[in-house]
């Protein structure tokens, strides 16, 4: 059976999440969640992935992975709370070790690297083929705007391209976090604007100009002949060049630290601390 795919957004992060299924009482994964968080209180919420719950009690699906296209940096994940409703596999790149390692050393966190990683049930080798279901997929290597990131491919109809792409008239996704690489990136998007030009590709995040609402899917089609940054006119030393100039006037994600913090521990809180509250770390002048 096709897979069928819902999805589901949060205004406040703009990022859409997805349950991939093929049918009631089918197997199922979860692509991307998110955890609630205001940055003003400290306080999280559940209100975005409890509706993806509910979803997924009324289809009676079965919770086979719950899969992260990478670390992010603008949202808190929602992994462990779905794992600890309905189980299923929490699942990342292997590249993943690298991520953590940065991160770690920059919040000096208590658990070793080791530690950390092992709060993941699964890292996909380059390119690794899996299962969801009967649903064939793939775990696309997609480096550049991080070391880890990846883009699922599904039934090679449709591939979820995490933050390495962005709608046409938005762009491509930032390469100045630790280990990204705007050449890296090229290439990474190359590999999936590769795929036949009907190949569906579903959105993370869209950040749309006001002429438009926001939207969760494009086609390879679209990407290759509008896409603002990486069309078929743009070369590879164009796209390097402007990528790295416009880096350097972004500011920082507003929940970078927080999200990190959360994210390198698949969706686990940190450890609490002797008075029996736990932490989120802001570094001083860092940024």
């Amino acid at each position: 059976m096709a897979p069928v795919v819902e999805p589901f957004f949060d205004s406040t992060t703009s990022t859409f999440s997805y349950v991939i299924h093929s049918g009631i009482g089918s197997q199922c994964a979860v692509i991307d969640s998110v955890l609630g968080y205001k940055a003003n209180s400290g306080k999280t919420n559940t209100d975005v992935v409890d509706k993806i719950l509910v979803f997924i009690e009324q289809m009676k699906l079965n919770v086979d992975w719950i899969l992260e296209t990478h670390i992010h940096a603008d949202h808190l994940s929602a992994a462990t709370y779905i794992r600890s409703k309905v189980g299923g596999r929490i699942a990342v790149s292997q590249q993943v070790t690298q991520v953590i390692h940065s991160f770690s050393k920059l919040f000096n966190v208590s658990e070793s690297d080791d530690e950390l990683v092992a709060n993941f049930d699964y890292l996909f080798d380059q390119d690794e083929e899996f299962t969801i279901g009967s649903i064939q997929c793939k775990a696309l290597y997609s480096p550049g705007h991080t070391p880890a990131d990846i883009a699922y491919v599904v039934a090679e109809k449709m591939i979820f391209v995490g933050d390495t792409l962005f709608m046409p008239d938005v762009g491509t996704a930032r390469c100045d976090f630790p280990g990204g690489s705007a050449e890296t990136l090229y290439a990474s998007i190359r590999r999936i604007l590769a795929y036949p030009e009907d190949t569906q590709l579903m959105m993370c995040h869209d950040y749309p100009p006001a002429t438009r609402t926001h939207q969760s899917v494009t086609t390879v089609a679209e990407q290759r002949k509008h896409n603002i940054h990486i069309n078929d006119k743009v070369d590879e030393t164009a796209f390097i060049s402007a990528r790295n100039s416009r880096d350097k006037t972004l500011d920082s994600p507003q929940l970078l630290f927080p999200s990190v913090q959360v994210n390198i521990r698949a969706g686990e809180f940190p450890k609490a601390e002797s008075n029996g509250l736990q932490y989120l770390k802001i570094p001083l002048n860092f940024l």
